[in-house]
């Protein structure tokens, strides 16, 4: 793997000024490398969906971003509360968000089902009380 080139973005937990940001830099970055920009775009709003989800629910974490010549590989590791139902948090339109978080415009139910529909492969791992990374990847 030293052909690959990492960034590392820790999220804000509830910090909806700044939500967006690390996907905002991976995106420019991205671009930056000649990325072409379909996978940019598949990046950028996978990234996107699992920052909000983070911020939202999970008082933040960690995102790493692992480009190879094969894949754009994003790592989202969180502490939150995990996932109880991975299914049903799949099913477009099903939130866990409280009405403040909607009055924002936010926690329409559309952050994992958009985080999988852009990304050519996702992974949840999650663990009741500990936390839940997902790992999503891009093929380039």
């Amino acid at each position: 793997m030293s052909d690959a080139l990492k960034f590392t973005y820790e999220i804000s937990g509830d910090d909806f000024t700044r939500a967006g940001e690390a996907s905002g830099d991976a995106k420019r970055k991205l671009k930056q490398l000649g990325i072409s920009p379909e996978a940019v775009r598949k990046v950028a709003i996978a990234m996107y969906e699992g920052e909000i989800n983070m911020v939202i629910h999970a008082d933040g974490g960690k995102i790493d971003v692992i480009i190879t010549p094969e894949a754009i590989t994003m790592i989202l590791a969180d502490k939150g509360p995990g996932i109880k139902d991975i299914e049903k948090a799949m099913q477009a339109g099903y939130s866990t968000a409280p009405d403040n978080i909607r009055a924002l415009g936010f926690g329409a139910g559309m952050g994992l089902p958009n985080m999988k529909k852009y990304s050519d492969e996702m992974d949840i791992q999650t663990e009741i009380g500990v936390g839940t990374t997902v790992t999503m990847k891009v093929f380039i």
